[in-house]
């Protein structure tokens, strides 16, 4: 083998760690933080939480206010034989009278309660959906710097399998090689072909979904997503879950739905009270019959005799019935966050773990390996089939080291979603 082969040889396998860099130099580099802030402006769906949340608080002021007053206009003994004299009769009145009804006392301020606790819950629900938009633009993201990667590891192993066709072609020439190595080789090459189309329509469907997580036009183009650095979570298990139990915002929904069902079984237990109902009455009346006609007036009040012992038990069980619902499902939120950080934190540290293997272990060893391969076959030491096995050995592993890098990413902002606060 002459210097000029290895040395290309050299530079073909160095170039196995820089092309992924170059092959995406030529376009804008796509950063995390606008796109999630540009999610966060414009996501239909989260300006459609925000718009239920203030359509509850408006509820406070309705739950808290009276009843309108009662306007009453009639004619009192009128005379059934002259109804449209109405001063014939001293008896005669015309009538405007006014009432009100009143809640027992508490009443509403516990109603009001309720609704502020409701209202309370449906804010916290916009913040949910706001770590779940932050978690899905990130996961589309690094799915989109994956699909990235792994195009270029094919475009590099397609230009690769061109060498091996012509390095085939030139043995079969001299009568070295076989001409089976060179239709291996060239099925190798339209297999990676097939799997460029693939990876082209899985980024044009990730780039679709990107720009409707962020509510622009679907064939709006994302740019490169640059390199990164994997960092570790600088906390522990236990403090992540402290951190999640203060800061995430289902936690506080949930907890607002057993205020509100707490105030529910007051407002239940103070249905026994009777609610009043105060009214004026004023009546003109007209000389007659002997009669001055004095006007007169009416002051009274009425209540409701809350005797219906069973309706308004039921109404308390059920109300108590919410309260236990509502501590039971935060329970299980609370399980499951706690649950949900141990699994990531394993998957991220597994993943870690991985990258720096393939790093420093596996892929040199690798292209070490496919670089002795390509020297053996050229000078009839190994076979062909030996060559494509290291090269899809090599190409298999830098895939897996682009997939744990992106894994990893998806993992922290999975994780950053459960616990309800950035780790950056």
């Amino acid at each position: 083998m002459n210097p000029r082969s290895t040395i290309s040889l050299t530079l073909l396998f160095s170039s196995l760690i820089i092309q992924p860099v170059m092959a995406e130099g030529n376009l804008a580099a796509e950063k995390l933080p606008p796109l999630i802030d540009q999610a966060l402006a414009n996501n239909p769906d989260l300006k459609s939480s925000d718009a239920r949340w203030r359509a509850f608080e408006s509820r406070i002021v309705q739950a808290r206010a009276f009843d309108d007053p009662m306007l009453m206009l009639k004619i009192q003994n009128g005379l059934v034989n002259d109804p449209l004299n109405l001063s014939k009769d001293s008896m005669t009145q015309k009538v405007i009278g006014i009432s009100q009804q009143l809640p027992y006392f508490g009443k509403r301020d516990l109603k009001a309660e309720m609704a502020a606790k409701e209202a309370d819950s449906y804010r916290w629900q916009v913040d949910e959906r706001k770590l779940e938009l932050r978690r899905m633009v990130s996961e589309a993201y690094y799915q989109i710097y994956f699909t990235d990667r792994a195009a270029a590891i094919v475009d590099r192993n397609i230009k690769l399998m061109d060498d091996f066709v012509a390095l085939a072609e030139n043995k079969y020439s001299v009568g070295q090689g076989a001409q089976q190595d060179i239709f291996k080789a060239q099925v190798e090459r339209s297999k990676m072909l097939d799997m460029r189309i693939t990876l082209d329509q899985q980024r044009k469907t990730l780039q679709a979904n990107l720009n409707a997580l962020l509510y622009r036009p679907a064939d709006t183009p994302v740019g490169a997503v640059p390199d990164f650095d994997i960092k570790p979570p600088a906390l522990t298990a236990e403090q992540l879950k402290a951190m999640a139990f203060d800061n995430r915002p289902l936690l506080k929904s949930l907890k607002a739905q057993i205020e509100k069902s707490e105030a529910g079984v007051k407002l239940a237990r103070k249905e026994s009270y009777p609610d009043f109902n105060v009214s004026f009455e004023y009546m003109q009346r007209d000389p007659a019959m002997g009669s001055n006609g004095d006007d007169m007036y009416s002051l009274g009040v009425t209540f409701n005799l809350p005797v219906r012992k069973e309706r308004r038990q039921a109404m308390v069980a059920e109300a108590s019935s919410e309260v236990n619902m509502s501590t039971e499902d935060l329970r299980a939120a609370r399980n499951t966050i706690e649950a949900g950080i141990a699994d990531l934190l394993a998957q991220m540290e597994r993943r870690r773990k991985l990258i720096d293997l393939y790093k420093t272990g596996i892929i040199p060893q690798a292209e070490q390996a496919l670089e002795s391969a390509t020297i053996g076959y050229r000078v009839n030491k190994v076979d062909f089939l030996t060559l494509l096995d290291s090269r899809v050995t090599l190409f298999n592993y830098e895939r897996e080291l682009y997939d744990s890098m992106a894994d990893y990413q998806m993992k922290q902002a999975q994780l950053e979603a459960l616990v309800g606060k950035s780790l950056q």
